[in-house]
């Protein structure tokens, strides 16, 4: 894409009304993927679902986004990458109308999985376009504006989602698309143009796979990914390895994936070019950002969970708290997209990953006491180290990519943050509940009954609910109730602090695969046209 077509007639239009015209699709992507958690229960009492059923409907919409990613490139080279946009974003905005519309869970979850088919392309895309609209120079500022649509998205979503449901109904976080989308479906009909180089050498490897379509590949994805994405949506509800179809389906999904890979290296013309990972800029990149994804989830998860059954505060109070993170973020990341030309990437991401792991320490020693204000200074922080993650890295991991080849590397890039983000949050729900029980069973090893600190504890308790009118048995049996309440409460706030406390370690671990994020500042494409099958 670019904002000149240059011998095709066409006027120059101002490439930043192709960045925000592309920008509305990422952005509505990204906040409906955590809009619709915090509306789970008014949803759940309207279509008569179970707590174990109404999940379905994220998961559904998981499913479906992360089978389209990596297949980005190849549907854009079939059928050109602004048809592929456009029409991934009218089938978002169609799933967004008949969501709304739906009255069983069986359509609502068929709704949003046709909602997530058309999300999955839009991410990947948006990034190919950006990267073929600006400059060498001006990748960093690109990459930005493209950190603001996937970061800021899950960050505003919940708060977003609640305002909505609290002040109309659950089905307008769905309508809520149809009028933001439409106006960025006119303003890509109007100003983004498929750019002739590209055209031309697409057309090329078009006729290679039509000659070819990698049926194999395409299936073998869809099968593998399927598998592991259920495996991490539903399998800390299932148990893990106790459950046999969550144990098969991790199987299954290990070996598609397994196959297809072996298919994609002997197709003569594959649907995924897996090739692109010899690059180890594109690989270390693309590591460190699932790594990141991952990190930005678990926060997401877990400090509204921490702030509303720990701190007392209510589903708006929470979604305030977090709203500082998205603010620096926004106010950061352009500052570290302008830099980017004259600072090394390294540098930036270092800098970034101190932030984060400070952010970190400073959550794990928050404790029943802390306030909003301990909360919104610690993500403060957290934020201004993912602002200084994402723009150099996902600018980096793409400097040395081919422009023909840029649907294919952003399909691949934004395949490994979703699947990391549903990792991050898999791992963490698992680790809560075994470390609050772990917690729970060290802070009571401590309650021995000859302690005189206990005892004193519980007159202390029995005279004040005697004081209110009960009797002194009744006294009793209500102190050592509410001791164990004071006990579990102990126990998970130890649990979140050990969490927080672990994403900090998690991000260090990732500090060497720094040694391979080699910047190219502009493309390569003689070094790199091998990377694509002859």
């Amino acid at each position: 894409m670019t904002a000149v077509t240059a011998g095709a007639g066409r006027p120059k239009v101002n490439k930043w009304l192709v960045t925000l015209s592309v920008t509305f699709g990422t952005l509505m992507g990204t906040i409906d993927a955590s809009i619709v958690n915090v509306a789970l229960p008014h949803i759940r009492g309207a279509v008569g679902a179970t707590v174990q059923e109404i999940t379905w409907i994220s998961t559904a919409f998981a499913l479906s986004t992360v089978l389209v990613m990596p297949l980005t490139g190849f549907l854009g080279r079939m059928f050109g990458q602004k048809r592929v946009y456009m029409f991934c974003l009218c089938l978002f905005l169609l799933g967004s109308a008949l969501c709304g519309t739906a009255h069983s869970l069986f359509a609502l979850i068929a709704y949003r999985a046709l909602q997530g088919f058309g999300a999955g392309a839009l991410q990947p895309t948006e990034q190919a376009i950006l990267r073929q609209t600006f400059e060498p120079r001006e990748q960093g500022m690109a990459m930005a504006v493209f950190s603001l649509a996937v970061m800021v998205g899950p960050a505003i979503g919940p708060t977003l989602g609640g305002y909505i449901v609290d002040t109309w109904s659950w089905q307008w976080i769905f309508y809520i698309n149809l009028p933001v989308g439409v106006l960025g479906l006119l303003m890509v009909v109007s100003f983004v143009h498929e750019d002739p180089e590209i055209l031309s050498k697409n057309r090329e490897l078009a006729a290679a796979q039509r000659s070819n379509v990698d049926w194999t590949g395409i299936v073998l994805l869809s099968i593998g990914l399927a598998s592991l994405q259920y495996f991490l949506e539903e399998g800390a509800r299932d148990d893990w390895f106790d459950s046999p179809k969550i144990t098969a389906s991790l199987c299954l999904g290990v070996v598609a994936l397994t196959a297809f890979v072996i298919q994609e290296l002997s197709c003569a013309a594959p649907a995924v070019n897996i090739r692109l990972f010899k690059d180890r800029t594109f690989l270390s990149g693309t590591l460190i950002g699932a790594v990141m994804f991952a990190m930005l989830m678990a926060n997401v998860f877990l400090l509204p969970i921490f702030m509303q059954e720990l701190l007392g505060f209510d589903a708006t109070q929470a979604g305030v708290a977090l709203m500082p993170r998205a603010l620096v973020m926004m106010l950061i990341t352009p500052i570290i997209g302008r830099i980017y030309n004259h600072v090394s990437p390294r540098l930036i991401i270092a800098v970034g990953v101190l932030f984060f792991c400070y952010g970190a320490y400073a959550m794990s020693q928050m404790n029943l006491q802390s306030g909003t204000a301990d909360v919104t200074a610690t993500i403060a922080i957290q934020g201004i180290g993912f602002a200084c993650l994402f723009v150099p890295l996902t600018t980096t991991a793409l400097s040395a990519i081919p422009r023909h080849l840029m649907s294919d590397a952003t399909g691949l890039n934004s395949l490994f943050r979703q699947v990391g983000g549903s990792i991050g949050l898999a791992v963490f729900a698992t680790l809560l509940g075994k470390y609050t029980v772990l917690s729970r069973a060290s802070v009571s090893a401590h309650l021995v009954a000859t302690r005189p600190e206990l005892q004193a504890r519980l007159v202390a308790m029995q005279h004040g609910f005697t004081s209110r009118g009960m009797d002194p048995n009744a006294a009793h049996s209500q102190a050592l109730r509410a001791l164990a309440g004071s006990v579990a409460r102990q126990a998970s706030n130890i649990a979140f602090d050990q969490m927080f406390l672990l994403a900090g370690i998690a991000f260090i671990v990732v500090l060497p695969l720094l040694a391979f994020l080699k910047v190219t500042r502009a493309p390569s494409p003689v070094k790199l046209e091998t990377l694509h099958a002859d």
